[in-house]
């Protein structure tokens, strides 16, 4: 492995996160608070080290596979240590292996929380809630792909396998020839969307810091709050959480999908059969449970049943997190319903988490055509998606994303049931939620409870799973590899 260019990489990433961290600075500044101390701090030292090891530029910049998800795990490794350290250093989160959850939690972009026991997030200073809500922001579309857009030094191929490592979902590919290029435009539409929403829950009357740090989270499809009770806690603000089932909804679709609206290619983007069988399931879900909470009349208001059924599917589906109200009391098939879809999560390509919805379609029609094949063993049959044949090794490469999913999430359930505390519903739930960088689960990790009860073994193997699914699972895996960290090829 060329550990030189790892070393390179890590040191770019040493200077984003330093000037990420002055964005907190300047808010505790605007609010006169003391924190700006400690991220200045931390962005000075970031900052250092990282423009002194990016000087040192290696002799060989070629990247192949090993060199590009070795690089993906410790970047997200890198991100989530020194992203714990304003909660740790500052004694709002007291405990380093909570102040990493959190962090973690953050830059994977699953929602899932210490706080609201021990501390409560209201009681955070403005400069933390806002760094908390950034790091959502800042890993949904990826520190690495933020890094494509203002980095050259690497060759196309290297971007490419850096690019693969990180993106959610099967399938990357270049929307315009230049790789750096696409990570520019990514980046572009994913900005312009925060600032939209971001203006209309403004017009809409929210205040500007909740605004602000709400409209980070949902673009990074995060979950983070700066209230207690999340989203609850704007219990009666109808148009407040519609912008946001909206914008969730369109944060777990597939990116390519509005280049292509931009580019005027409507056809080729209303024909994404992903995105029609997306459509299918986000409106199946909504209607199961909205007729599962009217005959079991949980809500007077037939608003309010069906407002809330498309806020927890969207919630679900784009693994935000984000909850309207307690779904935790829901009736049982209402609450199996957003279990799936959490299972199932977003398109490809998209902030959302989850097993992803274009696997699901290769995955369904992989078994149709097995079954074809033993009832017509002569007969030739392929699997497609958008009217093209889908490569083997792709058909091959889901089969086994599933059997390392569920063997992950077998010795994560286990271990788990180590803690006596919590009961089978809490450990199978938290492990979804954590896998799927979704959020809260059901039981003692629904949407009013948090994580902090966890032991610290439970807590180190739930980081692991954000980070393992945040990545797609191989990045952090090959971790353990000796033959990855091997000079030979």
């Amino acid at each position: 492995m060329n550990k030189n260019l790892v070393r390179y990489v890590l040191g770019w990433v040493f200077v984003v996160i330093g000037a990420m961290l002055c964005l907190p600075i300047i808010v505790a500044l605007i609010y006169g608070e003391n924190d700006y101390m400690y991220f200045g701090l931390l962005a000075a030292v970031c900052l250092l080290v990282g423009l002194v090891s990016i000087k040192f530029k290696p002799k060989n910049t070629q990247m192949y596979v090993r060199e590009g998800y070795i690089s993906c795990a410790l970047t997200w490794i890198l991100l989530s240590v020194i992203g714990c350290l304003p909660f740790y250093i500052s004694g709002a989160i007291p405990s380093f292996t909570n102040a990493l959850f959190e962090s973690v939690s953050g830059f994977t972009t699953t929602g899932a929380t210490i706080l609201g026991v021990d501390r409560q997030i209201e009681e955070l200073s403005h400069s933390l809630l806002f760094w908390r809500s950034f790091t959502n922001w800042a890993g949904g579309m990826g520190i690495l792909v933020f890094m494509l857009a203002v980095i050259s030094q690497l060759s196309g191929q290297s971007n490419m396998y850096l690019m693969k490592a990180e993106s959610p979902g099967p399938v990357v590919s270049k929307l315009i020839p230049k790789l750096r290029g696409t990570a520019g435009v990514l980046y572009g539409i994913y900005g312009a969307m925060t600032v939209i929403e971001f203006i209309m829950l403004a017009v809409g009357g929210m205040p500007i810091f909740d605004a602000i740090t709400l409209s980070l989270s949902t673009a990074g499809t995060g979950g983070f709050s700066i209230k207690n009770a999340g989203l609850m806690a704007y219990e009666g603000h109808y148009y407040w959480q519609a912008v946001v089932t909206a914008f969730m909804f369109l944060f777990a679709v597939n990116f390519s999908i509005y280049y292509l609206v931009i580019t005027k290619k409507f056809k080729q983007a209303l024909l994404s059969e992903e995105l029609r069988w997306y459509y299918i399931i986000y409106a199946a879900a909504v209607v199961i449970i909205g007729l599962d909470l009217t005959i079991n009349k949980f809500y007077a208001n037939p608003l309010d049943i069906w407002h809330h059924s498309a806020f927890q599917v969207a919630t679900f589906a784009s693994s935000t997190g984000f909850a309207s109200k307690d779904f935790d009391l829901w009736p049982s098939l209402s609450r199996t319903t957003l279990m799936i879809v959490a299972l199932i999560g977003a398109c490809a390509g998209s902030t959302g988490g989850g097993f992803k919805v274009s696997r699901i379609i290769v995955l369904v029609k992989s078994v149709v055509r097995d079954i074809r094949r033993m009832l017509h063993p002569n007969s030739v049959y392929t699997v497609k998606m958008d009217g093209k044949s889908v490569k083997e090794d792709t058909v091959r490469s889901i089969h086994v994303y599933l059997t390392i999913f569920v063997f992950l999430f077998a010795m994560s359930v286990g271990i788990l049931s180590l803690d006596e505390k919590m009961d089978f519903a809490t450990n199978f739930t938290a492990v979804i939620a954590t896998i799927n960088n979704m959020g809260p689960g059901l039981a003692e990790v629904g949407p009013t409870k948090s994580f902090f009860d966890y032991s610290i073994l439970s807590k180190y193997v739930l980081i692991f799973d954000m980070l393992a699914g945040r990545l797609e699972l191989l990045p952090m895996l090959l971790l353990f590899n000796r033959e990855c960290w091997s000079s030979k090829r």
